[in-house]
């Protein structure tokens, strides 16, 4: 198990999930480190923010998804301030589509894309729209999938069509904690590859729903940005209860009267 929260920690504890203390350049890095080697196994990225601490607090298995990805990168302006004040050390928001955009508009290397979710015309949309966001970018497929789940052979065909592309970066966009729980579960199918859990990624880059100006996601104040936007009725329950089970618990955490460990669970 790693540190947790010194100023020489590699990561943060956030009510008992390790969220990584990473620049967008160590990022980067990583990544580079992972598709430079032999291709054996994939690599998950946990794009991690309250909500999905505030679900992982009553949710062992998922505490234990997001504490065995191989990056668990600070999606939330809050979260990067604060990790910046508590251990003094260099923090970018490593949100889906911000790392997304990024890793395309590298000048080092071209990566391969895949994208898996997102409704099959506003994913056709995301596609066009990263393409012309970023030139270099390759995306060499993409799968929309019904809203229910897959039957075995349904989800065969599906791995098998995401091997034959051979991408470098899978894209799932389910949202959370789903994307995360298909990752979890196809990791050790899909091959060499880096599967980003990008949450709305694909319905910003699409346009289904509107991306805050860069000052209001900077703020902090994104959340009361999509609140107030077209898709309330389904966050107003994320942003006004989860929320506020969130900074319940990290109050607690924070005064010394109730701490959860962080459990790393390392992968082979």
């Amino acid at each position: 198990m790693r540190a947790t929260t010194t100023a020489h920690a590699d990561f943060y504890n956030f009510c008992g999930v390790g969220v990584d203390i990473l620049t967008f350049e160590e990022a980067f890095a990583r990544i580079d480190g992972w598709l430079n080697q032999p291709r054996d196994r994939s690599h998950h990225i946990a794009c991690l923010n309250a909500f999905c601490v505030a679900l992982a607090i009553s949710n062992p298995k998922l505490r234990q998804i997001y504490n065995g990805a191989d990056m668990a990168a600070p999606d939330g302006a809050p979260f990067v301030r604060w990790m910046r004040l508590a251990t003094g050390r260099r923090c970018d928001r490593l949100d889906g589509p911000q790392l997304i955009l990024n890793l395309a508009r590298r000048s080092e290397r071209s990566y391969r894309f895949f994208i898996y979710g997102g409704e099959p015309r506003v994913l056709e949309d995301a596609a066009c729209a990263l393409e012309k966001a970023c030139p270099r970018i390759e995306i060499v497929g993409s799968y929309s999938p019904p809203f229910r789940e897959l039957s075995p052979d349904e989800d065969q065909q599906v791995i098998e069509m995401i091997n034959a592309a051979k991408p470098d970066i899978v894209i799932v966009a389910l949202g959370t904690p789903k994307q995360d729980y298909w990752i979890d579960a196809h990791l050790e199918s899909i091959r060499g590859a880096v599967l980003i859990a990008a949450g709305a990624a694909v319905d910003f880059f699409g346009g289904r729903v509107p991306l805050a100006p860069e000052w209001i996601r900077n703020s902090g104040f994104e959340w009361l940005f999509r609140l107030l936007g077209p898709d309330f009725l389904r966050l107003w329950r994320r942003y006004l209860v989860h929320h506020a089970v969130f900074v319940g618990h990290f109050l607690l955490q924070v005064v010394g009267l109730k701490t959860i460990p962080v459990e790393r669970r390392m992968r082979l």
